[in-house]
């Protein structure tokens, strides 16, 4: 055993000290499909309540900080993104708080047993997708000029830990097809109004400081930054989906 491995078992040992739970077996999947050590899976596991609150604690900042990050309950309540877009818009909008809540939800569903896979798989969908969209906005679009440093890099590293969760989830799920099908058609239903179809006042990818004002509140769409955001969204929905039912082949080579 590696010198990291034991340290890691020794965490394990002292997490499950306090979150002792009965956990999934480890199912001995391949690295491309598992690739975190079997002791980081059973932390995440032991701590799912946690990191459930913590998601969704994570979905209230999204929603506040696409509001304009209002700082008082006076009126309007809702600027920045949301505020410029229609009510009917708004499901498009916060990928990142919509991916939070269902990696949340799709925790909280497991540890109180209910048979969810569609929950889970748009879990595993939106944690791959916005976890890995992000940091490469920020890192490679915008920059991190006109936005503070702590948010910068909060938004990056916050964003990244929403990736490793993803690998959380092939403990509890099954990946089913019909399940791994709700996925694909929300979050290709996500990429064409968010980039390709205007519908409801569009675009609604989340704005990127690449992309120049036109107008009030209005970006120029046809510059190269909305394109690279669009390529890498398409191939992150292509990845998550081809993971998806690649673990699902792994699982039932093993029943």
């Amino acid at each position: 055993m590696s010198a990291l491995n034991r340290v890691g078992r020794r965490i394990e040992s002292y997490v499950a000290r306090y979150f002792d739970a009965s956990l999934p077996e480890s199912e001995g999947l391949p690295r491309y499909v598992a690739p975190l050590p079997e002791w980081l899976e059973n932390v995440g596991l032991r701590l799912a309540w946690p990191i459930a609150i913590v998601n969704l604690v994570g979905t209230l900042f999204g929603f506040w900080y696409y509001a304009g990050q209002p700082l008082t309950l006076s009126p309007p309540l809702l600027g920045g993104q949301l505020g410029a877009a229609t009510p009917l818009a708004y499901p498009l909008i916060p990928d990142s708080p919509v991916a939070t809540l269902f990696i949340g939800l799709s925790f909280g569903a497991w540890k109180r047993d209910w048979d969810t896979q569609w929950l889970h798989a748009l879990a595993f969908f939106g944690c791959i997708k916005l976890g890995l969209w992000t940091p490469y906005v920020q890192l490679v679009i915008n920059g991190s000029a006109g936005i503070a440093a702590w948010l910068y890099w909060f938004l990056v590293l916050s964003h990244l830990a929403m990736a490793v969760e993803a690998f959380l989830i092939h403990r509890y799920a099954s990946f089913s097809v019909p399940a791994v099908a709700v996925a694909v058609f929300w979050y290709g239903f996500n990429d064409v109004v968010d980039y390709f179809v205007p519908v409801l006042g569009g675009p609604h990818h989340t704005w990127l400081r690449g992309e120049p004002l036109v107008g009030p509140l209005t970006f120029d769409h046809t510059v190269l930054a909305h394109d690279l955001a669009a390529g890498w969204a398409v191939t992150l929905t292509v990845l998550a989906t081809f993971l998806a039912l690649a673990t699902r082949v792994e699982k039932v080579k093993r029943a």
